[in-house]
Parts: structure tokens; sequence; C-alpha cells
């Protein structure tokens, strides 16, 4: 693994922790040259599917996507990326790893981020929810959000 600061192809492994639930292992390495230290994350790389938008178009899976859509969401909230990355890890597990399929609807990778902010932050969930769901006017976000306060009554 090249090295970030000085980009010596070689790093030794210091500490390794599998995450079984995520399908990933955790390394921390350091550098044999400068001993700068540095995480990586190693997981399977397996086929995705592909999502079928809305309008039919198709776009391969991009994790990137959606672990930049849930950090806007989060953004100046109190969780941290360990909690927003596992997030996005179950998100990938329910929607694109469970049976196989070739396709998923981009309304299925939606519904599943919902949920999950849902659970985490209620801020976050708005935030997502008004975007995903296209709020045009405040009577959708202030029903959205009296749905929400019920829910954890």
């Amino acid at each position: 693994m090249k090295c970030p600061v000085c980009g010596v192809p070689d790093s030794r492994v210091v500490d390794s922790r599998p995450n079984p639930e995520a399908a990933t292992t955790r390394r921390r390495r350091e550098c044999t040259q400068c001993d700068f230290r540095f995480t990586t994350y190693e997981r399977v790389d397996s086929p995705m599917p592909v999502v079928v938008k809305v309008d039919g178009t198709r776009d391969p899976w991009n994790r990137a996507k959606l672990v930049e859509s849930v950090q806007v969401a989060c953004r100046k909230r109190p969780i941290g990326a360990d909690a927003s990355d596992e997030l996005v890890d179950r998100v990938e597990r329910a929607v694109c790893r469970r049976g196989g399929a070739r396709e998923i609807p981009s309304k299925a990778v939606g519904d599943a981020v919902m949920e999950e902010l849902r659970e985490l932050d209620p801020i976050a969930y708005i935030r997502f929810a008004s975007v995903y769901l296209n709020f045009n006017d405040l009577e959708q976000f202030a029903r959205e959000i009296r749905d929400l306060t019920k829910e954890r009554g």
C-alpha cells in the first residue's frame, strides 16, 4: 500500500480488525520509510447491481455518490464519520447484496437511506427527505416533522 505522505509503495500492517457485519477489514498501516501511520479498509469486490432511476435510465452502483448524499444530510450534526459509513454499509447490504439482484430501483436505495437516517438523527432525516421526496412547500416539511414526532413520541 502506497504511503499517502511520502509515496513509498511499501508499508506494514500494524493492526487488523475484521468487521464481519460490514464485510470489511480495517487495517492500520505504517510506512516503512517515514513511519507515518494510516488506515485502510478492505472490502470484497463483488459485482454490484445497476440502479434503475424513475425515468428508466440505468446507472452503475456508485457507493461514493451514496456516501456524499448521506454526508450532506448529516453535515453539522453530531454524527461521526464511522456512524455514517456504517449507515452506508447497512444500506448497501440491504439493497445490493441481498438476493443477488442485477438491477435495483433507485426508490429502494432512497427508502433504505430514509429508514436508516430516521433511526440515526431526525434532522439529517428531514434534510435527506426534503431532497429525496422533493418537498415543494412548508406544509410538506411540517407534515413530515409531525409524522416523525409522533413516531418518536
